[in-house]
């Protein structure tokens, strides 16, 4: 047989031959006949063109080579031995990889925290995390490159052709240069926020949020400004903070303390005139989205991990509330 082709009998031979160093003691524990145990040693010697035993009529020691192959077998042995379990616990979803894609602002705070608790759960699932925007996740899952994605977007506009899990739900807060008198003021005035340049993220990165927002500018009839594009929400903060702009951030992002930029919400505005209340501003939603299709166990069992956090977070349309479905193929 060649080399490659010996297979795990004749190796569990060879362990019960060196840990007896008697054939007729091995042969009885591998419940056979001494002649067929003798027989595949000196045909696993030949396989392999060393000798394994010293033979004598008193007595059977290990040559050197086979020193040095006992501890090797007894591990392949003992990984073979474990196969079926590690098979069964894949097959469960309990070993594997899993790849995600995230925007930054569910690294702030809750992609840290699921990550932990998951691998308490599952410590033989590897969570391979891959920062990107929306159109570069959806780019990857193209390419086969991520299982899943948590992907920015307006509120029940996720992705088309995926299946989904929202996992959270906030407001869109106003990021001030810390220097700029709007900062300073007691209450905002809408009309006086859209004068400003404004630091924005381009559309094809979140293309639903990204129009939200010109609607509130169309909404008040104005064009908005543009002070500057930039991809990342630290990057379009910082820039915030340089004085080159205002922007419109999740509120997940205030806790990205930028020394000079200024923070206020829908609650901080003035109603604007013939109005009782503060303007109803843009929100974002935060989605867990996969390929429907995606047969990974292991990206099942992350699935309903997330699930079952978003439902131990309550049924409010907060940051712990979780809804499922697949979004519509257009």
């Amino acid at each position: 047989m060649k080399e490659s082709l010996i297979d795990l009998r004749a190796w569990r031979q060879f362990v019960a031959v060196a840990e007896e160093l008697h054939f007729g003691r091995a042969a009885l524990r591998l419940h056979m006949t001494q002649p067929p145990v003798t027989q595949a040693i000196a045909q696993l010697e030949k396989t392999l063109g060393v000798v394994l035993f010293d033979r004598t009529r008193r007595r059977v020691a290990l040559t050197p080579a086979g020193e040095a192959l006992l501890p090797d077998v007894r591990e392949l042995l003992a990984r073979a031995q474990a196969l079926p379990a590690r098979a069964r616990a894949a097959a469960a979803g309990q070993v594997g990889r899993v790849r995600i894609g995230f925007v930054s602002t569910v690294g702030f705070e809750q992609l840290p925290a699921w990550v932990r608790e998951f691998r308490v759960l599952c410590p033989e699932v590897a969570l391979e995390l891959v920062e990107a925007t929306g159109d570069v996740q959806l780019e990857a899952f193209a390419r086969g490159e991520i299982d899943a994605g948590l992907m920015l977007h307006s509120p029940g506009a996720a992705p088309p052709g995926l299946a989904r899990l929202a996992v959270s739900q906030e407001p869109l807060v106003l990021a001030l240069p810390a220097q700029h008198a709007l900062a300073r003021a007691p209450a905002l005035l809408l009309a006086d926020v859209l004068a400003e340049p404004l630091v924005i993220f381009p559309r094809r990165i979140v293309p639903s949020l990204h129009d939200a927002i010109f609607d509130l500018y169309h909404a008040a009839g104005r064009a908005p400004q543009l002070g500057q594009e930039a991809i990342q929400m630290q990057t379009i903060v910082n820039l915030v903070s340089g004085g080159i702009g205002v922007a419109w951030v999740p509120e997940s992002v205030t806790q990205f303390r930028r020394a000079g930029v200024v923070y206020r919400r829908a609650a901080e505005f003035a109603p604007a005139a013939r109005r009782r209340s503060a303007p109803v501003l843009p929100s974002c939603e935060t989605s867990l989205v996969w390929p429907e299709e995606a047969a990974n166990p292991a990206l099942a069992r992350f699935v309903a991990f997330v699930r079952e956090r978003g439902q131990e977070g309550g049924q409010g349309r907060g940051r712990g509330d979780v809804s499922e479905g697949k979004t519509p193929a257009h």
